[in-house]
């Protein structure tokens, strides 16, 4: 049985390897300049206006972690859908429930208004 992992530890190995040898060698050919040119915030070309720490809303932050909770009901469902036949009418409650707590977050949030940009 430990034989059969063999390959994947040898490619787990060669890869950690590979990239820590990648920034040792970067870090050994490339040395370090700094000038205040560098070490300004990169913003698009543009010179920077105010604070680069400026708080976000928090309308922003609602819509990203939305955005992520249905991707992820995408990651579960696809794998459901395909096996939905064989895994029967306990999987498909399962999924209804999951599916029916994410709607009523989402209506929540709706109601809520955050899903309105200003």
């Amino acid at each position: 049985m430990s034989g059969s992992y063999a390959p994947l530890l040898i490619l787990l190995g060669v890869s950690v390897a590979n990239a820590i040898g990648m920034v040792v060698v970067s870090h050994i050919l490339n040395p370090r300049r700094p000038t205040p040119q560098k070490d300004m915030p990169y913003e698009s070309g543009m010179i920077p206006l105010g604070d680069t720490r400026a708080r976000f809303s928090v309308k922003f932050y609602m819509v990203a972690i939305s955005f992520i909770v249905f991707d992820l009901e995408t990651v579960f469902l696809i794998p459901w859908a395909v096996e939905m036949r064989e895994l029967g009418w306990s999987a498909f409650v399962a999924v209804f429930m999951f599916v029916t707590v994410l709607a009523v977050g989402l209506l929540y949030e709706w109601k809520k208004g955050g899903l309105e940009w200003d």
